[in-house]
């Protein structure tokens, strides 16, 4: 018996709910994979279809945000 949370290995989700998963590399209805290796959830379909690229677009930014400095870390303000 699990100590704490639930013992399922698919984690949360409700059906009607939109994921991408990484380990197949595709879009999934519900809670059909572990938690662990899946975005979302996506209110739809087609959200869930560029979850990779909106993703390497937050890298992007992130990765260009001139508040962080050599490191990675927040420069001082």
């Amino acid at each position: 018996m699990a100590l704490f949370g639930r013992s399922d290995k698919q984690g949360s989700g409700k059906p009607g709910e939109w994921y991408y998963c990484l380990d197949h590399a595709k879009v999934e209805e519900g809670p059909q994979c572990p938690s662990k290796n899946r975005m979302g959830p996506y209110a739809t379909r087609v959200e869930a279809e560029h979850a990779m690229d909106r993703a390497a677009e937050r890298n992007r930014e992130w990765e260009n945000d001139e508040r962080w400095g050599d490191g990675g870390r927040p420069e001082e303000q």
